[in-house]
């Protein structure tokens, strides 16, 4: 039985009115209004649940309301995406809701502007964070905006080792099965991956192809599974970018999380077709790809401990 999380989560409908809890379970003094921190508190309960929203970012928007969808239908609940007391009954509250992120040494040493050009790119000796507040968004799941609300008085261009970031307690839930089966629904933009009993394991925003052509419907299968990948440059898949046309030759750009492709490439049977990660978590499932599917770094991250090689991927409409 689920831990009731009524004195935690006010009733927000997603459709855009929102409700204010009667009282305050926010443990730490907080700059953000009741409203944001009551959508931070969804958000988080969601994303240990391995039901992302995005970004967390105290906003509400159709991706936090497809996640409310899926968490309802992953428990036999009303799928209305609006957070009723049946649902608030099933999510966990998280205490506390927000924690420090202490930035170490090694966090400012990793530090590297990222170039703007393809042969910069494939010229840099990897592709890491530019700045700690990238790092510690992408550490907690969170978009940067929110990080830099949560710390208004925090000097983003001088930080050093030892500095304290509040940052919400968001983290993937461990990986206790593998997924059976994995499913993207192209017009819905959601990637989700079940278990043998057809159990919903994960959900997450996926961006798709920007081309109806380059969108494959049907089954194919995870190939190859790669950790912290390279990149490989052809600049025929980039016919609009004179840059690309100019160069006129493949480029190894070397791996990183802000890579093209992330932290994690998911090959699949079907050559030039992957799931992987992106370097802007907050444009997925926003904007369009070249081809493959694209999802925040630390969903990719966790889809990789739930698929093996030969997992089906089937890809719908």
């Amino acid at each position: 039985m689920r831990r009731a999380a009524t004195e935690v989560f006010c009733s927000i409908l997603l459709t855009g009115a929102t409700g204010l809890c009667s009282a305050s379970t926010e443990p730490q003094v907080s700059p953000l209004s009741s409203n944001a921190l009551q959508i931070v508190e969804l958000q988080v309960a969601l994303a240990r649940e391995a039901i992302s929203p995005g970004p967390i970012d105290g906003l509400v928007g159709g991706q936090t309301e497809a996640a409310l969808k899926a968490f309802q239908q992953k428990y036999a609940l009303r799928s209305t995406g609006v957070l009723d007391e049946r649902t608030r009954t099933n999510l966990s509250p998280v205490t506390p809701l927000f924690t420090n992120y202490m930035v170490t040494s090694n966090d400012i040493e990793r530090l590297l502007p990222v170039p703007v050009t393809w042969l910069g790119k494939s010229l840099a000796p990897r592709l890491d964070y530019e700045t700690v507040l990238e790092l510690v968004a992408e550490k907690t799941l969170s978009h940067h905006k929110l990080i830099q609300a949560l710390n208004p008085s925090i000097n983003w261009t001088n930080l050093t080792n030892g500095t304290a970031v509040m940052a919400p307690n968001a983290q993937v839930p461990a990986v206790s099965n593998k997924a059976a089966f994995v499913q993207i629904r192209l017009g819905e933009r959601i990637l989700q991956a079940f278990g043998a009993e057809s159990n919903l394991l994960a959900h997450f925003p996926c961006s798709i192809a920007q081309r109806v052509d380059k969108r494959p419907v049907g089954e194919l299968h995870v190939a190859v599974l790669v950790v912290n990948p390279n990149y490989t440059f052809d600049p025929a898949v980039f016919p609009e970018s004179a840059e690309a046309q100019e160069i006129g030759r493949k480029l190894t750009l070397q791996p990183g999380p802000n890579n093209p492709v992330g932290t994690v490439w998911i090959g699949l049977d079907r050559p030039g077709y992957g799931i992987h990660g992106a370097p802007l978590p907050e444009k997925v499932g926003r904007t369009e790809s070249h081809g493959c599917f694209r999802l925040a770094n630390w969903n990719a991250e966790h889809l990789l401990k739930l698929v093996s090689v030969g997992t089906p991927v089937i890809i719908q409409p």
